[in-house]
């Protein structure tokens, strides 16, 4: 096993310590519900986003009703989780994708995904991961900021940066490594104000603007 393996292995060791069997904070009953939660985060909190499916997932409960609603109505019902309209336009479409060529039904490869409309890798692996736990690394804002302050990424570029984690991490550890890498960006490693004092992987951490 390389070096960049063995720091990459007790990286995830100990973010699994502090976090451990790391979920979504995303709520979801089926893959059809995960998929539009994901789409509906952009730009959005999840738990902004679990206020508004609470309701939307009792009224639309499968992929024809999404593709059947009326544009203005489904505006109405997601306006809280901002950009509603692209959002709406995106989730009619992807809908109305999935009804037409995959009976409904959200498809289980990585392949037929990225064929849906506003679905990318991130968005793909994440459903692929956490609802038909199909390995795949989901690299969101989080995922790539704590990716390249911890030195496992050295690109900006997502698709590169889920190549790198591909490889230094085991490919039964990439979803869990996902979800534990965003909710540590999310609690510890944030954007602003990062609690480096209170990391537990401060002494495995090279970045330069580390916080007291």
């Amino acid at each position: 096993m390389t070096a960049p393996a063995n720091r990459a292995r007790e990286i995830l060791a100990r973010l699994l310590k502090a976090h451990p069997n790391p979920r979504l904070a995303l709520v979801y009953h089926n893959p059809l519900e995960l998929l539009v939660a994901v789409i509906l985060s952009a730009q959005c909190t999840d738990a902004r986003v679990n206020e508004v499916t609470r309701t939307l997932f009792r009224k639309y409960r499968s992929a024809r009703d999404y593709a059947e609603a009326d544009p203005a109505e489904l505006e109405a019902d997601i306006r809280p989780t901002g950009f509603y309209r692209n959002k709406a336009r995106l989730l009619i479409a992807c809908c109305r994708k999935l009804v037409a060529d995959f009976g409904g039904r959200v498809p289980d490869s990585l392949e037929a995904m990225l064929t849906l409309p506003g679905v990318g890798r991130k968005t793909a692996n994440m459903v692929l991961g956490n609802a038909f736990g199909i390995p795949g690394i989901a690299v969101d804002t989080h995922v790539a900021r704590v990716a390249q302050r911890l030195g496992l990424a050295a690109s900006d570029d997502p698709e590169e940066i889920e190549r790198a984690l591909m490889q230094a991490l085991p490919k039964q550890d990439w979803v869990t490594a996902s979800n534990v890498l965003i909710l540590h960006g999310r609690e510890t490693c944030t954007a602003r104000k990062p609690r480096c004092g209170e990391c537990v992987l401060r002494d495995l951490c090279p970045w330069p603007g580390k916080t007291a």
